[in-house]
């Protein structure tokens, strides 16, 4: 699995904690948002909600990892663009129930509040349930069916309720999508060049 890190600047410092937690799982990560605090461009959570449907909505990664101070706020950040489930994950028991039942591509986690002694550690034990179980497979058992058909719609209706990744970059104003196309390393982990979708390659170029 390819996944992204995605700090924003209030968490910055947690993001050497939530690499060491992913470490020796056999994925593929990307660290691409802040690793320190109110480095320039400064990402807050609106730009880092922006960057994780990009990269999602382009398949340049399956699963993204953010948060912010409380993870309320990135969870309403991402939770704006279409294609993008996302799970506010505190404990392992979140992390276990909601990739059984929702089948989440991303997870907000809180990195400031209640973030004391032996929360590294929490957070290893969020990536041990979260990755040891099959995505959407549904929990309890008996109503394995039902969940899963729940998710199918979901889906759907993201994109019915929606406007399109190339419509939300051609209109959101510079100040959302110039930090965020700026921020160091982004225009090669998007390589624009390379997507396929004729709308959503000229939207991004145009804005980059």
């Amino acid at each position: 699995m390819k996944i992204a890190v995605i700090n924003e600047t209030s968490a910055a410092d947690r993001n050497a904690d939530i690499l060491a937690a992913l470490d020796g799982r056999g994925h593929t990560i990307i660290n691409a948002g802040m690793t320190k605090n109110y480095a320039t461009p400064e990402l807050s959570y609106i730009h880092t909600g922006l960057l994780s449907a990009i990269l999602l909505n382009l398949k340049r990664v399956d699963f993204v990892v953010g948060g912010c101070g409380t993870g309320q706020g990135y969870l309403n950040s991402v939770m704006q663009y279409p294609g993008v489930f996302c799970g506010h994950i505190i404990n392992s028991l979140d992390a276990w129930l909601f990739t059984q039942i929702n089948g989440g591509n991303c997870i907000s986690l809180m990195l400031n509040q209640g973030y004391g002694w032996a929360a590294d550690v929490n957070l290893r034990f969020i990536f041990d349930r979260i990755f040891s179980v099959e995505s959407g497979a549904g929990y309890p058992p008996h109503r394995k069916e039902p969940q899963q058909q729940a998710r199918q719609i979901l889906s759907q209706v993201s994109v019915m309720t929606h406007c399109s990744m190339a419509e939300i970059i051609a209109t959101l104003p510079e100040e959302i999508i110039r930090p965020t196309l700026d921020y160091p390393g982004v225009k090669e982990l998007i390589d624009a060049d390379s997507i396929e979708d004729e709308t959503f390659r000229a939207a991004l170029l145009k804005r980059m």
